[in-house]
């Protein structure tokens, strides 16, 4: 259930965990990863069902392609512009996305509202939960030196 506390807040508690996107429902999260990438054709009209399956806005930096301009005007601002709009007034910290700038605002709240069901640990995001259950419970190593 969406609570109007995520909405007031521009929380975005739902994330993808093959890339930064994040939103504040879980059914975009599902529709961002089988339109991106599980590339299931999606694009369609919200009155008729027609869908094409077309990107046709396409950056010329990369080969991200969007089916809105808009997409692609915020994927070139994010990704090869350097551009960091969103600034923690505590410590003067730039993110690109409001996003970003949320999860580093934890870093001065202290909160840590993922909490790992086996042991005291908690952690500020799910990927860092994650990665603990991961090494510490399951035996996993997350991150392994290739060299």
């Amino acid at each position: 259930m969406l609570t109007l506390s995520v909405i007031h807040t521009g929380e975005r508690p739902y994330k993808c965990e093959q890339c930064d996107y994040s939103a504040n429902r879980k059914f975009h999260v599902d529709y961002h990863i089988a339109a991106i990438h599980d590339g299931e054709k999606l694009f369609m009209c919200g009155f008729c069902g027609y869908g094409t399956g077309e990107r046709p806005y396409k950056g010329d930096q990369c080969d991200y392609s969007a089916a809105q301009k808009g997409h692609l005007d915020i994927h070139i601002a994010l990704r090869h512009t350097g551009e960091k709009p969103y600034m923690c007034e505590e410590c003067g910290h730039r993110a690109a996305q409001k996003s970003r700038l949320s999860q580093h605002m934890k870093t001065h709240t202290g909160e840590r509202p993922h909490r790992c069901d086996r042991c005291d640990y908690s952690a500020a995001q799910k990927v860092t939960l994650d990665n603990h259950i991961a090494a510490r419970h399951t035996g996993d190593k997350p991150f392994m030196c290739v060299m």
